[in-house]
């Protein structure tokens, strides 16, 4: 029996997870954020600007969908030239009208120019302000609480935030994390990050795998440096409405990618089969110590691939890697829910 992990029918639309402007800490405003990534080829933003929860429902159009959110982060307490680490967290609101701002604090936590828009924060009156812990327990409440609360939660760039195993792997309630961060890769951290994928899969967290810019725009668009359109995630869904598109994202209807695309991928008869854009290469990894390749021809690229699923295996997921080495990754799809 064929089963689609990425649906059969929809449309692929192109989104950025991760995302501030002049609300907070970036330098374009969310207009300009928006015909830029339009020109990229973009249908989707997640406005996520620091600490505060503003829709730019404004923007949307039939062409263009705003998702609001907010970025929350909880720092170790140290003075920031020693180094702190540091948790960075993305709330995205499932419900379009889903704009009430969890664990809001009334004067802490509030940076750069978001002192200057808290006003228009909706919050609940009736709860005491919520104080950030940085340990397991307190970043899992964190995130428990805001998936409690109807939002999509994603675990930020671990290795720009020096974070390691001793602490991700005690994080629980995040819906996905970032395989790609676009920001930091352009600045030179390892912000690639299947290791940590695989680690919190094996520790036993079902969860997907993003690509997010973490777009500040404080290089010119058309330089190298530019942290817009670098890591996205491309979202299968039938239509560009709100709830449509979150519903995608809490299915795990989408892939993670830095350029290359996945066009089809399905499992059928103990295989899974992919199709995808001109590659240097085609992987599939497991929770086991397996893999399988397949390689392009000399010049000629691999589009497709099958691989047959090693039995012992508890998860598998796929890797697409171009001729110029960026890959684009699929969310990790457990055994045990696609028996024929």
């Amino acid at each position: 029996m064929k089963k689609y992990l990425l649906p059969k029918t929809g449309n692929f639309y192109k989104a950025n997870l991760h995302c501030h402007t002049t609300y907070s800490d970036g330098k374009k405003t969310p207009e300009q954020v928006k015909a830029l990534y339009k020109s990229l080829g973009y249908s989707i933003v997640a406005y996520t600007d620091h600490d505060i929860l503003i829709p730019h429902d404004d923007l949307t159009d039939d062409t263009f969908l705003a998702l609001h959110g907010f970025e929350m982060e909880t720092n170790e307490q140290k003075l920031w030239e020693d180094q702190p680490k540091t948790c960075h967290i993305c709330f995205i609101g499932l419900e379009k009208k889903n704009l009430t701002q969890p664990m809001w604090h009334r004067s802490k936590y509030l940076f750069r120019n978001a002192p200057n828009y808290k006003h228009l924060v909706k919050f609940d009156e009736t709860l005491p302000d919520y104080e950030r812990v940085y340990s397991s327990e307190g970043i899992s409440e964190i995130m428990q609480t805001a998936r409690e609360k109807g939002f999509f939660v994603t675990y930020n760039h671990p290795s720009w935030s020096l974070e390691d195993y001793s602490n991700y792997m005690g994080y629980h309630g995040m819906h996905a994390m970032e395989m790609f961060n676009g920001s930091c890769i352009v600045s030179g951290f390892d912000d690639y990050n299947p290791r940590v994928y695989d680690d919190i899969l094996k520790g036993g967290e079902r969860i997907f795998a993003i690509g997010g810019d973490d777009n500040h725009n404080s290089a010119p668009d058309n330089s190298r440096r530019s942290d817009s359109g670098k890591a996205f995630t491309v979202i299968k869904a039938k239509n560009l409405k709100y709830r449509t598109v979150t519903k995608a994202l809490e299915n795990g209807d989408f892939y993670a990618s830095e350029g290359p695309e996945i066009r089809e991928l399905y499992y059928e008869d103990g295989n899974v089969y992919v199709k995808c854009s001109g590659a240097d290469r085609i992987v599939c990894n497991y929770d086991i110590r397996c893999a399988h390749s397949v390689f392009a021809n000399n010049d000629i690229p691999v589009t497709e691939a099958c691989f047959k699923i090693n039995k012992k295996a508890k998860y598998f997921r796929i890797t697409v890697i171009d001729m110029r080495g960026r890959r684009a990754c699929s969310n990790a799809y457990f055994v045990d829910t696609l028996a024929d």
